[in-house]
């Protein structure tokens, strides 16, 4: 599979996208001739400059738009009309959508009401189909993004000052890795956010991948001490059987009973945790505690940590990320003389689920083991 992968240190805007895109070799012929066909009247330039040393990509869009304000449905309607793929069209419209709900929210409308200022202006039109667009160009089947620096301080927009970062892209970042790291000035702008929130499969650290190209999109302001670019990397995902990213979520608590961190348990793994553990470990002035670990997919973590939050007395917990190896394997059901089990089998052998045998031992009055004994003789004549 192809992926692009956004390494957001000094934040992401619609512009630093399609630059970073077009460095890492979308065609700059066939983006603009597409965009346009969305009739905006804009003229397209790209630049090549630096920023704190660094060979990076500019993308301009020249133009003189009477009409600033526009609603969703006036954006949509041009998105369609245009001469663009489809999977782009759906790609770029739900960009869109997730900016309209988080505007709306922001100011206490429906998404068909919302005006779209700053948004809604040629600029920002151009550079959220141009992103599309060159990623459909690359064929990139899967976008992620690294943790996200927003900026801080404020900035000036249509209704006055703003906090840095702007309530909707706030909104769109909820749930999402980041921090603030540099000037007082924004960094992710809503544009840049709402590509990520529509678009990224997740937001994390970087998927194993061999990485096959790679470019940097300037930001408009070059800061001393500090590379004011967004960095892509393209490639495609390693050949290791579901290699795939995971989130370690880890609690040292010494003040929570048994029943309570069972409890616990049993709720994270309902919450979609992959894996949950608990591991006797002694703490400063030798006090017996317990190691509390989830694995998660990235895009749970926050609610999983929500979770363990809630459900035990720990103050504080720690998340690491880590590359996970699983071999293939397939869930099959097979017949048994006391009912259906399902067994998990894998390419070195099977095992039969611990809760179908527990509730076929229960209703026969068997001892488990024989219902085990017995899965597991039902799949080797499956085989």
């Amino acid at each position: 599979m192809k992926i692009a992968y956004f390494d957001a240190f000094s934040g992401i805007a619609g512009d630093m996208t399609v630059a970073a895109l077009i460095d890492a070799g979308a065609d700059t012929t066939t983006l603009f001739t597409a965009l346009d066909s969305l009739s905006t009247g804009a003229r397209f330039s790209v630049e090549k400059t630096k920023r704190a040393g660094i060979a990076a990509t500019s993308f301009h869009i020249a133009f003189e738009d009477r009409k600033k304000h526009r609603h969703l449905p006036h954006i949509v309607k041009m998105i369609e009309a245009a001469a663009l793929p489809d999977p782009v069209k759906a790609s770029a419209i739900r960009v869109f959508n997730a900016l309209g709900a988080a505007e709306a929210q922001v100011h206490g409308t429906t998404i068909e009401k919302v005006h779209f200022h700053e948004v809604g202006a040629v600029d920002s039109i151009c550079d959220i189909v141009g992103a599309c667009l060159a990623l459909h160009l690359l064929g990139i089947e899967q976008v992620h993004c690294s943790p996200i620096n927003t900026g801080s301080g404020a900035v000036q927009a249509d209704h006055g000052l703003m906090p840095v970062p702007a309530p909707a892209t706030a909104l769109l970042l909820a749930g999402k890795p980041v921090f603030a790291r540099g000037p007082e000035t924004e960094l992710t702008t809503p544009t840049g956010a709402a590509i990520i929130a529509a678009l990224a499969r997740s937001c994390g650290p970087m998927p194993a991948m061999t990485i096959q190209s790679s470019g940097f999109g300037a930001g408009s302001k070059d800061f001393p001490g500090m590379a004011n670019v967004l960095r892509v990397l393209i490639g495609e995902t390693t050949a290791a059987p579901e290699s795939t990213l995971v989130s370690v979520i880890e609690a040292n608590i010494d003040d929570s009973s048994p029943e309570i961190l069972g409890y616990a348990m049993e709720r994270l793994l309902e919450s979609g945790a992959l894996d949950v553990t608990l591991q006797p470990v002694f703490m400063k002035k030798q006090r017996p505690a317990t190691l509390l670990q989830v694995i998660a997919r990235p895009e749970d973590q926050e609610r999983l940590a929500a979770v363990l939050f809630s459900e035990t007395s720990t103050l504080g917990l720690r998340i690491t990320h880590a590359e996970r190896r699983v071999q293939p394997r397939a869930v099959v059901e097979v017949e048994t003389p006391y009912g259906p089990v399902r067994v998990k089998a894998g390419p070195h052998g099977a095992a039969p689920e611990f809760e179908d045998c527990r509730r076929l031992a229960a209703q026969s009055g068997l001892p488990l083991k024989e219902i085990y004994a017995a899965a597991a003789a039902a799949y080797r004549s499956s085989k």
